[in-house]
Order: C-alpha cells, then structure tokens, then sequence
C-alpha cells in the first residue's frame, strides 16, 4: 500500500509540471541603412519562424515571431532605427499574443520587402533572419551618375587637379580611421597624357570589397577590410571625377552588403567600361606581404594562394547573407562565358598597367599578373580586374592601410593605371552617357 502512494505521487507530480518550450534566445539585432536598400538582421540560437504582412495607408509592414524572447537585443531594436533611414521611419516591438513578438514597421514609402533565414556560418554567426527592404522603385546607377553630373555642372575641377577633394567621412556616417602619418620617400606623380582619347564620357565601376554583414578579412590589430576599401574607393572616385572625361560609379558608397552578382549587375546598368574591385588580403600568417592584381581565370588558379584567395573571396555571399531564392534567378548572370575573349584580353592588358603603378609604392606580393574564379570578375563585357592593395593580417601593413597619405598614394596608382590603360586602348565608342 505505501509503495502504490509513492508511485501515485511521482504521477501527480509529473501532470502538475510540465516542461515549458524555451523562447528562441535573441543573440544580436544589427540594421544596415543605405539608398540602395536597409538590412536588419536578427541573430538567434536556433532558426526563427515567421509570418509577415504589408499594409497601406500609412504604409507599414507587419511581421510575426514565433516563440522568441522579447528582452534583451529585441526589446532594443527600435533604438537602433535611425532618422535618416531611408525606408524605415520607426518600429514597434511588443507581446503581440503569448508565444508571439510583433514587429510593425512604419516605413516612409512603398518598399518591396525580402524575408528569409541564413543557416550558421564560419565563426561568426549564428542563425540570421534577415530583413531586407528595398524600394518599389528599383535604385538606378545610371540614372544616380546622370543627377550627380548635374550637381556638379561648372563646379567641376579641371582636368590638372591631381589631388583628391576632402570628402568628410562623418558626413557618410562611417568611422573616421586614423594612423600616425608617414614620410613619403617617393612622391606620386601622374603619367603623361597622350592625345585627345576620346568624344566620350568614360565610366569606371569601382567595387569596395565585401561591407555590411561580410566585414571582411581582419587585421592583425582588429582593422575591417570593409572600411579601408571603401575609403580608397571613395579617394579613387574623386580622382576619377576630377578627369574631365571620366565619371567614377560605387557600387557600395556605405557600410552595407552587395552580393557578388550584384556588383556585376550594377557595373552593367551604369554601363562601366571598367569594374575594379578593390580588396586587402590576408594570410594565416602574419608574414606575409605585398601588392597583387587579378584577373579571371579560364582554366583554373595561376598559383594554390590564388586558388584559395578567390575560394575565400567567393564565400562573401554566404557570410554577407544573400537570399537564395533572389539569386538562383539571375545566377545565369554571371556564369563564365567563352564569347568574353575581348573582355579577357582587356583585363589583362588593365592588370598590367596596374602592377607598374602599384609596384612604385608597394612591394608586390606577384610580379605578375594572377588569374583565379573570382565571381566578381565573370562579366561578359567588362574589363575587370581585382585588386589586392596590401596583406592586412601584416601589422606593418595593416599600419599603412589605415594611414591617409598611404591610402591616397594606392589611389593615385589607380587612377594612373586607368590613365595609362585607355591612353593606348579607347573604349569602344558610344553616345555620350553624361554630358558635361
């Protein structure tokens, strides 16, 4: 009789307490504002289910979270909206039902809004359910450079000015990156311009490696990738719009994400004659050294660091985040094609007159020029090249990546690369894209 009490009472007790589900535990919410389009990305322990839904009049867009927790990074998430958002104007964040987190986002226009989960990737993250909004009206680069020429109209410097004009990065909104400064031993000087090169605007499409989620290789002292590419990019277009026949394009002008194919994809709605992807490597060790140019490769790597670099290079999108079912639409974009022969030629002929440039203020880690898979470089059409600008895991270079005068040095040999380029091959002509 006492053991069937016992027995009687482990029941009872096991009916009274049942285990409750854990909340989905909230990691991380990051948002990503930019004109092309604003990332917000919430990263858990274990994927997220959702439901979502857009209203109109205001419009706004509703979405549902199963079974997450509400405090912590989540109950923060409408701090970090900023006012000059272009697409989002608020949030609310609130117990919409038990088991249920509502998120209501009040937006600013009509927005086409994307929705989907990221599986965990490298070290870095964990499960991502990643927002993007974009504009109902898809961002034009070609129309974005047409405005922009309008702007500068009679305010455009002559085509003597060689240095860059100040462009201040808080009014950007990214960080001001500082470095004690160096003596040059070697001051930069540009080429001589040959003859009247063309009747044509010549545009240039200029890729700031990685950005956003994918910050890119790391510094021996903890220096992003994406920032300093995007400073030297920045400096690059200054000198190219400085040229009275040339107009420069970003294909990233903030700290946000582009998929490979999109890079591809925006230098050919700009109509770029060339795209130059601009890069700083690292290695495992901290040795390593040097300047290198790449070009796509039709039978495999030159070298097995090539190999890996461009294997590395090509996983942006995975760490970037980008929505599969967006890209598997367009990946016929960017597949290689053997009808690119001219392209090829170009890229190599670009690369070279790059290494001569570079090679007067760094030393070069190839001598020659490298081919590899980049996707970033499979255009039909587009001479592009792959420029790696320095060894950032290398703390003496890591240094100078982040000192100013070194930074304008790598983009004035650019720029005089371009110059030399097309100084001996003009682009095929066309009507004038953007009229002076």
């Amino acid at each position: 009789m006492l053991k069937f009490t016992a027995k009687l009472v482990v029941f009872v007790c096991f009916i009274q307490f049942p285990s409750a589900k854990a909340a989905t535990a909230i990691n991380s919410v990051r948002v990503w504002p930019a004109s092309e389009y604003t990332r917000l990305t919430i990263e858990s322990n274990k994927p997220i289910q959702f439901s979502q839904l857009s209203l109109s009049n205001p419009e706004r867009l509703v979405i549902d979270l199963k079974e997450v927790e509400i405090k912590g990074p989540l109950g923060e998430l409408a701090n970090k909206i900023r006012e000059d958002d272009p697409y989002i104007k608020s949030i609310r964040v609130a117990l919409f039902k038990p088991g249920t987190v509502r998120l209501v986002f009040h937006l600013k226009s009509q927005v086409k809004p994307q929705l989907f989960n990221l599986m965990p990737v490298a070290k870095q993250y964990g499960h991502r359910l990643v927002l993007d909004i974009y504009p109902a009206i898809p961002f034009d680069p070609m129309m974005a450079l047409l405005q922009k020429s309008e702007e500068i109209g009679q305010a455009k410097p002559t085509p003597t000015e060689t240095t860059p004009r100040e462009v201040s990065t808080e009014k950007r909104g990214t960080a001001n990156i500082q470095a004690a400064p160096q003596t040059l031993t070697k001051p930069w000087s540009p080429p001589q311009r040959g003859p009247d090169m063309r009747s044509r605007t010549i545009i240039i499409a200029i890729d700031a490696g990685h950005g956003g989620e994918d910050p890119g290789a790391r510094g021996y002292n903890g220096t992003h990738e994406k920032n300093i590419t995007l400073t030297i990019a920045r400096k690059l277009k200054d000198l190219i719009d400085s040229a009275t026949d040339m107009r420069g394009v970003l294909i990233r002008d903030g700290d946000y994400f582009v998929s490979l194919n999109g890079r591809v994809q925006k230098a050919r709605q700009a109509h770029a004659d060339l795209l130059i992807s601009i890069h700083a490597d690292a290695f495992i060790k901290p040795h390593a050294r040097g300047s290198s140019v790449f070009i796509l490769s039709e039978h495999g790597a030159t070298s097995a660091s090539a190999r890996w670099l461009a294997k590395k290079e090509n996983e942006a999108d995975l760490i970037g985040g980008v929505n599969l079912a967006e890209k598997e639409s367009s990946l016929a974009f960017t597949l290689f094609n053997l009808q690119q022969d001219r392209s090829m030629q170009d890229s190599e002929k670009l690369a070279n007159f790059m290494l001569s440039q570079i090679s007067q203020i760094n030393v070069l880690h190839s001598r020659s020029v490298q081919r590899a898979g980049f996707a970033v470089l499979k255009s039909r059409d587009i001479p592009s090249i792959l420029i790696e600008t320095a060894f950032i895991s290398n703390p003496n270079e890591e240094l100078r990546l982040n000192n100013v005068t070194h930074q304008e040095e790598i983009a004035h040999a650019i720029f005089s690369g371009i110059q030399g380029y097309f100084a001996t091959n003009p682009p095929l002509s066309r009507p004038m894209l953007v009229q002076n």
